[in-house]
């Protein structure tokens, strides 16, 4: 394993990699090493590039090296009554720059935005060895391309990012969880439809298989409260509210965002209109899953190895991501849905401008023409 020790070093990696047609994986801290096809490449770690670089509460910004422990920057900021909006998770040992890279997201994303929209600017190391920076460190920023959005979610197929300036938020004073029981998949959707849709400013729903309903409420606490107390009224007719503990409360969104309790040895991760997701939870037939997003994202488990789930995704308009499965299985099925031919046309375009010697072509994606050519 090749170990980076700053920007210019992995500038100098990637360069030599380049000359002679190797192929270098980038990895933050391994949490995510297993999604995706089997590969053979050498492995580049970003895990020493840590570090804060600049932090200013004042102006909500965090400018932070990329193999920064997650857990190290949310103590950061929380220690400062912030927070990352977007709510990142992960496995001990996951990196900022590993999650960013990743697109991870949790509950919170359906009203506050995902990774993209709180990537501020980057510093990053392209396929050809050479060190570019896109973005600023500042919220307001019109000028040029907007490369950090491109480089959240792209698994490090685009470039290995260095250094990461995040926008953080206030967080709440007060987060109250309600809940509802015994609900079916068709009537939870119709409550999480009905909250999310109100002016009580729910900032989170989600249901989980063994019939429990979520529902967030955040603010200042005379907001909160008066909100809790309005929304058991309003939303009667769909069930029965009743608040709990948040020590009670924080594992069961954490199941709900991660699918971390699904059981399956081939576990989906989907994303659809939510109003398809009592229907697909249906017509998959299994009972190890879990609902986030208001229904917008899915998460199931399977004992056997099914291609349903992508088929059916396909159809509905959907996306089906393959999140875990035996090596064999991950060999065959690409981990993202296909795209159609000018889309995929498109993002080979964009990988060919950043990596044009495909050093970051390891395998991992579909970005090899015997991937896409898999029927799934």
């Amino acid at each position: 394993m090749l170990e980076a020790r700053d920007a210019a070093d992995l500038a100098q990696i990637v360069a030599d990699a380049a000359a002679q047609g190797r192929k270098l994986e980038l990895r933050g801290g391994g949490t995510r090493a297993e999604f995706g096809a089997p590969r053979e490449a050498e492995v580049v770690s970003l895990a020493g590039l840590t570090g804060v670089v600049d932090y200013d509460p004042a102006e909500l910004v965090l400018t932070v090296r990329a193999g920064t422990p997650l857990a190290e920057v949310q103590a950061l900021v929380a220690a400062e009554g912030q927070m990352l909006a977007f709510e990142p998770w992960g496995d001990p040992g996951a990196t900022i720059g590993g999650t960013v890279a990743a697109g991870v997201a949790g509950s919170r994303r359906v009203t506050a935005g995902s990774a993209r929209d709180h990537l501020l600017g980057l510093t990053a190391v392209s396929g050809r060895g050479e060190v570019f920076v896109a973005g600023a460190k500042v919220v307001k920023n019109v000028t040029g391309y907007d490369l950090p959005k491109l480089m959240a979610g792209s698994w490090g197929r685009l470039g290995a990012m260095t250094e990461l300036t995040l926008k953080v938020l206030p967080a709440p004073r007060l987060t109250v969880t309600l809940t509802a029981e015994g609900l079916a998949p068709e009537a939870a959707h119709a409550l999480m439809a009905a909250a999310l849709g109100s002016n009580a400013d729910v900032s989170a729903a989600a249901h989980l298989a063994r019939g429990i309903t979520l529902l967030r409420v955040s603010g200042f606490a005379p907001s909160v409260e008066a909100r809790c107390a309005a929304l058991p009224k309003r939303l009667a007719a769909h069930g029965k509210l009743s608040r709990i503990d948040e020590a009670e409360a924080a594992p069961m969104w954490h199941e709900a965002m991660t699918g971390r309790a699904i059981k399956g040895a081939y576990k989906w991760r989907i994303h659809l209109p939510p109003r398809l997701a009592p229907y697909f939870i249906d017509i998959c037939g299994t009972d190890d899953w879990a609902m986030d997003w208001g229904g917008g994202r899915l998460w199931l488990g399977f004992d056997g190895p099914l291609r349903t789930p992508r088929k059916l995704a396909e159809a509905d308009g959907g996306e089906a991501f393959l999140v875990q499965a035996p090596p064999e299985f991950r060999a065959q099925v690409p981990a993202f849905q296909r795209r159609s031919p000018g889309v995929a046309a498109l993002e080979a375009r964009v990988r060919r401008a950043f990596d044009p010697r495909d050093v970051f072509a390891t395998g991992r994606f579909a970005e090899d023409a015997d991937a896409d050519a898999v029927s799934a």
